[in-house]
């Protein structure tokens, strides 16, 4: 596996020539192309389809597990195990190929929903999430190594605005569905329905990356052995990651402890595993990889919880917080559309710069409902301008990484760039946990609080995750100005 550098401004990104065959050139759903397009496609809806249906449900099956004051961890276990995943499926797939990768995620991806929706208690629960985060680390950069062998360069931002476009019906739908399901049925048929679905995006996706993504990225190369340095990285990171989160959930003076390991084990394993620069905001690869952590973990951080505030604070149903969230499917669609003509290409840093800001008003806007006078609807309204400034962003991001990527560092990359993702998430969930917890979570945690609407939690826990991640964005809009090697 090739070493995370920067690469220079001389270098020459992959050519078409060299990533796709010519009589591939007709587009996405071209003939050559189109069983590949649906098939991986259809995997990110399916990904799309349980984020949204799960996040709706989880309010829920934390009141019934009486975790309401470990919330967070449901959402920060699979971002911990999932880096790990990614480490690993960046190495296989440098090595033999993505299509290992994406079959063992799948399969680990639906044994969690399953072990999470069987849970009788909660920490039942946090590990089904684990196992289940570990098969979406191994198969988010599976699919990126499908698209930069398999797609000429033209069209990379178009599977990616196919990849955005995947999540509008889940985010409408999804909502709804696992709202309508949790009220008569139970939350628990969330969880385990879903790996149902499983089987039909396997079905076309795995033949058509036999065709045209399997194997190493040169043939001809010697097949390189799996770097045991980095599995060692992707363990330090995972574990450091776990135990800061845990530390941050027990605000206890014994806490310093774990924290204190978790802090040793994962700074340098983050620096080993990223490319350099990225903490100083390098200009081109670095600052690519810095992004998209920013955006990915104050917008997720975020999110996380507005379910939760409307649910506890607002008295609304399971089924109306998730869709007060739909919208942003189709907007976040729409951004990563925008990002994709060609004839954005030219702003696509002014169009990065657009999206953190919106996103940081998108945060910064949704507490204002914790005041009974401000209508519900505001939610709505921002998250679905934020939602429009994260598909111009994370759009970009990807074709960004892809451009700066040889074919044979597009596992390691692709996994960089999936770690900066959800290393952030992990963090900044963990700091928006602590707060929560500190700031009075607990009081909601009992009863029937969270079904019924009772406002248990303080007002001003939520406030104390939302603004800080509004901050946290605000830095992104200035990290978004350097992406772009100044030339000369």
């Amino acid at each position: 596996m090739t070493a995370l550098e920067p690469r220079d401004a001389e270098v020459t990104p992959p050519t078409d020539a060299v990533q796709a065959p010519d009589d591939q050139q007709g587009g996405v759903l071209g003939r050559d192309l189109r069983a590949l397009s649906i098939g991986i496609v259809s995997v990110v809806f399916l990904i799309a389809f349980e984020a949204t249906a799960v996040g709706t449900a989880m309010p829920v099956a934390a009141r019934e597990l009486h975790g309401i004051p470990v919330y967070a961890f449901a959402f920060s276990a699979y971002f911990t195990t999932s880096l790990f995943g990614m480490v690993v499926s960046g190495q296989w797939a440098d090595r033999s190929g993505p299509l290992g990768g994406l079959a063992g995620g799948m399969s680990a991806f639906a044994a969690g929903l399953v072990l999470s929706g069987t849970a009788g208690a909660m920490w039942v629960f946090v590990l089904g999430r684990a196992v289940q985060g570990l098969g979406g680390g191994l198969v988010i950069v599976a699919l990126y190594v499908v698209v930069s062998r398999a797609y000429p360069q033209r069209l990379q931002p178009a599977i990616m605005a196919a990849f955005a476009a995947s999540w509008v019906i889940p985010s409408v739908v999804g909502p709804l569905a696992a709202g309508t399901v949790t009220e008569q049925l139970g939350w628990r048929w969330v969880f385990i329905g879903v790996p149902a679905l499983v089987v039909l995006p396997l079905g076309l996706a795995l033949p058509a990356i036999r065709r045209t993504a399997s194997g190493p990225a040169d043939p001809a190369a010697p097949v390189p052995p799996f770097d045991r340095r980095r599995i060692r990285l992707a363990l330090g990171i995972s574990l450091g990651a776990g135990l800061l989160q845990y530390a941050g959930q027990d605000l206890r003076w014994l806490s310093l402890l774990p924290a204190a390991v978790g802090a040793a084990l994962l700074v340098p394993s983050a620096l080993g595993l990223l490319p350099r620069g990225t903490y100083r905001a390098a200009r081109g690869l670095p600052s690519v990889v810095l992004l998209r952590g920013i955006a990915a973990g104050s917008f997720i951080a975020a999110e996380s919880f507005v379910p939760l505030m409307l649910v506890t604070q607002r008295g609304l149903s399971p089924t109306m917080a998730g869709l007060s969230l739909a919208v942003g499917g189709g907007t976040w669609a729409l951004g990563s559309y925008v990002q994709s003509r060609p004839r954005t290409e030219p702003y696509r840093e002014r169009l990065v710069v657009l999206g953190m800001l919106l996103v940081a008003a998108a945060i910064v806007t949704a507490p204002s409902v914790l005041i009974e006078e401000v209508p519900v609807w505001i939610v709505q309204v921002a998250w679905g301008f934020g939602c429009f400034g994260m598909g111009l962003v994370i759009g970009s991001t990807s074709v960004l990484l892809l451009k700066l990527s040889a074919p044979e560092e597009a596992g390691a990359n692709s996994a960089a760039l999936q770690i900066s993702d959800a290393l952030s998430n992990v963090l900044l969930l963990a700091a928006g946990g602590a707060a929560f917890a500190a700031l009075g979570s607990g009081a909601g945690g009992g009863g029937h609080a969270v079904a019924d609407g009772v406002s248990g939690s303080q007002p001003v826990a939520f406030a104390a995750v939302f603004l800080p991640m509004a901050g946290v964005a605000l830095v992104g809009a200035w990290v978004a100005t350097r992406l772009r090697v100044k030339s000369g």
